[in-house]
């Protein structure tokens, strides 16, 4: 059997190929060489990169095999996560390798500023000694201001108070409780522009936050000010900057990140005041060993079918350890609906998750459920990513719902639609005790208990005595084993849910299930 590929399309840590293991068939491209990557995608399983590649809508449509992005780092401005999302495949990211480093990198950009420390060095090199033109200031005493409380603008706060600074941030996500964790106090954007000495942007891009220190900005804070900006290029207006530097109006800048990369000409570039390195927040060792790692143990479970919980286009984020054994319950579900709605879809659906898992986020049961449902409905490969869309793209309405009471069972699952013919249709499961198999428990009006099989029939009749025996009768000839069985009444009617062997042709299958129907005026037959 073929392993699954797995196409690098950029360098990555040794670490990164012992992570990955023996299990794959690990090929390389230049995924700056555009025709290499199309050609070399289309056999792809994994996709992963860094920074360079560009992952768009055209290099998502080459691959038809691909099920996993995985960009070994942090931001994914290089990958079109709408259009991955669309396609089914999962996108992963490491979010936590480079923080420490991206925070490092930015004190030391804050240091070179305050003491023109690569201008020194530079004009020593050179065969000068002049002291005095490079007079810089402390940073004691200084007040520092963070755009942007999150992981990496925590780690520089809480490294800039050894120094003695005053921090404040503007955040309008960040809790009291976050700042007082770094040691900051959250203002408005344009009091910490008035009041900082030193500036530092820690903000994702996005369209929003481009251009978010701009002209309007920087006429605001103070001329000593020195700004650093080591997250991502052209949040702080490199123009605007350049000019307020060429003005006075700015005392300093320091860059690791540039609207267009590669940057190798920048009208801040000839500018004595400004520090300047080529996107280097990742560039250490260490955030690259963890990078690939995180990056490979993703890819690994994403390819052996498994729930990656840390997805960037997972629904519902982060899954806990008590709902993923619900998941296979409700893809398992998903397939039983769809069986007994005829392979039809439903026009109106609801999925609700009963019991106490629902102390924690189960909204994933919901993509999953749909998995489920939609495998044999649409032609694109339905998976938790994509699920949601292509429900709504065939015109089903999903309502999701949870309810913390569960009457007979610790949790449940259950799906109800309402078929083209107007006739509803309820499926519930749940999970066994003892076992933690999958139990059907409820069907239409039926309640059963029965273990959910790979092959099961289900026989509707009369409620009368003969019925099931004249359908015993009828797979005992057939060489039909009944491994488990649960009838339940109701309104006259009974049904009849069998758990079957069935080891003979698909043509002796066909006039299984008419005498079946004749037999009892009803058969379906499912395959979860």
């Amino acid at each position: 059997m073929a392993k699954p590929v797995v196409l690098i399309a950029e360098e990555l840590s040794p670490t990164t190929m012992t992570a990955l293991g023996p299990d794959f068939d690990i090929r390389h491209c230049d995924g700056t060489d555009r025709p290499a990557l199309l050609s070399a995608v289309a056999h792809a399983d994994a996709l992963l990169v860094r920074s360079a590649t560009r992952v768009d809508t055209q290099v998502i449509d080459a691959a038809r095999r691909l099920k996993v992005v995985a960009r070994a780092g942090v931001g994914l401005d290089n990958v079109d996560v709408t259009a991955a999302t669309k396609a089914g495949v999962l996108v992963v990211n490491a979010p936590l390798s480079n923080v420490v480093s991206a925070a490092e990198l930015t004190c030391g950009l804050l240091l070179s500023t305050a003491r023109t420390i690569p201008q020194a060095d530079f004009s020593l090199k050179s065969g000068e000694w002049d002291r005095q033109k490079y007079t810089g200031v402390e940073l004691a005493d200084k007040t520092l201001g963070i755009i942007g409380l999150g992981r990496i603008g925590t780690l520089v706060a809480q490294r800039m108070s050894a120094f003695g600074m005053r921090i404040l941030a503007h955040d309008p996500y960040a809790t009291e409780e976050r700042a007082l964790h770094a040691g900051a106090r959250l203002v408005p954007l344009d009091t910490l522009l008035r009041e900082s000495d030193f500036i530092t942007v820690h903000l994702p891009k996005t369209p929003e936050t481009v251009g978010f220190v701009g002209e309007r900005e920087l006429s605001v804070v103070k001329r000593t000010v020195r700004i650093v900006n080591a997250a991502r290029g052209g949040i702080v207006d490199e123009e605007a900057l350049a000019a307020a530097l060429k003005d006075g109006r700015v005392a300093g800048a320091g860059l690791d990140t540039f609207a267009v990369e590669p940057c190798t000409a920048s009208p801040l570039f000839g500018l004595d005041n400004v520090v300047v390195t080529p996107h280097l927040g990742a560039s250490t060792h260490e955030a690259q060993e963890k990078a690939g790692t995180s990056v490979a143990h993703s890819v690994r479970r994403a390819l052996a079918g498994e729930l990656v919980p840390d997805a960037v286009n997972a629904p519902g984020g982060p899954v806990a350890e008590e709902v993923h054994p619900y998941l296979a319950l409700a893809d398992d579900l998903g397939h039983v609906f769809t069986e007994l709605a005829g392979r039809r879809a439903a026009t109106d659906l609801e999925i609700e998750v009963r019991g106490e898992v629902t102390r924690r986020d189960v909204t994933v049961l919901e993509a999953a459920a749909l998995r489920g449902i939609l495998a044999e409905l649409v032609p694109t490969k339905p998976s938790l990513v994509n699920a949601s869309e292509l429900a709504r793209e065939i015109g089903v309405s999903v309502r999701f719902s949870t309810s913390s009471e569960s009457l007979d069972h610790r949790n449940a699952v259950a799906i109800r639609g309402v078929l083209p013919d107007g006739r509803p249709l309820v499926v519930a499961g749940a999970l066994s005790a003892r076992k933690g198999t999958h139990k059907l428990v409820e069907i239409g009006e039926y309640d059963i208990d029965l273990d959910l099989t790979n092959r099961m029939l289900l026989l509707w009749y009369s409620d009368e005595p003969g019925a099931i025996g004249k359908a015993g009768l009828i797979l005992g000839g057939a060489g039909v084993n009944i491994a488990d069985m649960e009838v339940a009444r109701s309104g006259g009617r009974a049904m009849a849910a069998m758990s079957v062997d069935i080891d003979v042709p698909e043509t002796v299958v066909g006039s299984l299930v008419s005498a079946l129907d004749e037999a009892s005026a009803g058969f379906v037959r499912l395959l979860p």
